[in-house]
């Protein structure tokens, strides 16, 4: 009866050591005496205790921050680089058979991938074309990791700390970029007036009633005004431009008598 009891225990207790609950995010990699047999689904499993041996390998996204790394850029540029990792495992018993810890593994791989690529670029291109050095980072560490069943979903440069020179010399660079930009824009204002200008005198030319309507609006401007102390007695053109061509035609004509005295305006000064 006694023994009974004892091997009733024992595999009680062989039972209970058997035990594992994987999570619904985890997957069990079993070995049997050192030789992989298979990997286990979420939920309650058991494997004979002494002979198996469960690696439990979690399938959700990992984030991880990769260190800063010391960059020289293709143009001599010295820049701390720091970017940020996405990738999670989609083939567990790779993770474990293929490399001893994919996580170390891949956060190696991740620094010396950013370095190489970095220092490939130039300065301008780290900082305008982000995009395409992200991409180019995924598709690298990406196929570097596939044998490990890892899949690197995106790479993402966080910051790029730059030397005090040379933020100083890109703050000149901006100043003067905005500088030639406001230049420009005041040589285009000033090129449309003046053709604006030069739009409206050909039509008022072209219109002489036009000119006498624009004539009658700038004597209403000078006179306006409620405190205006200025008296604007208008002229009419028709009455001084016969006085006009008679002067012009005095001096054609003694133009080519060859001299003479020219008369004065009347109400002119001697």
């Amino acid at each position: 009866m006694l023994g009974i009891l004892i091997v009733f225990f024992m595999t009680i207790l062989l039972f209970m050591f058997g035990i594992r609950i994987l999570a619904e995010y985890e997957r069990g990699v079993v070995f049997r005496l050192g030789r992989f047999v298979g990997t286990r689904e979420a939920g309650f499993r058991w494997i004979i205790p002494g002979v198996d041996r469960m690696v439990k390998i979690s399938l959700r996204e990992i984030v991880m921050d990769v260190p800063a790394q010391e960059v020289i850029t293709l143009d001599n540029v010295s820049v701390k680089v720091n970017a940020v990792l996405y990738f999670r495992v989609l083939h567990p018993e790779k993770s474990v058979i293929q490399v001893e810890n994919y996580l170390y593994g891949t956060s190696q791989l991740a620094q010396t991938t950013l370095r190489s690529v970095c220092g490939q670029a130039e300065l301008d291109q780290l900082l305008a074309d982000r995009e395409r050095i992200n991409q180019q980072l995924q598709e690298i560490i990406d196929q570097q990791t596939e044998p490990w069943g890892v899949k690197v979903r995106a790479v993402e440069l966080k910051q790029i700390d730059l030397p005090q020179e040379m933020q100083r010399v890109m703050a000149k660079q901006a100043e003067a970029e905005r500088e030639k930009r406001a230049k420009v824009t005041l040589a285009d204002g000033e090129l449309q007036a003046a053709q604006r200008l030069a739009d409206a005198a050909a039509t008022l030319s072209s219109e002489p009633s036009g000119l006498q309507l624009r004539y009658l609006q700038t004597l209403a401007e000078i006179a306006g005004g409620e405190k205006s102390s200025t008296t604007i007695f208008p002229v009419p053109i028709d009455l001084v431009r016969p006085f006009y061509d008679q002067l012009t035609a005095q001096a054609e004509s003694d133009a080519e008598g060859g001299g003479g005295t020219t008369p004065a305006i009347p109400g002119g000064d001697a």
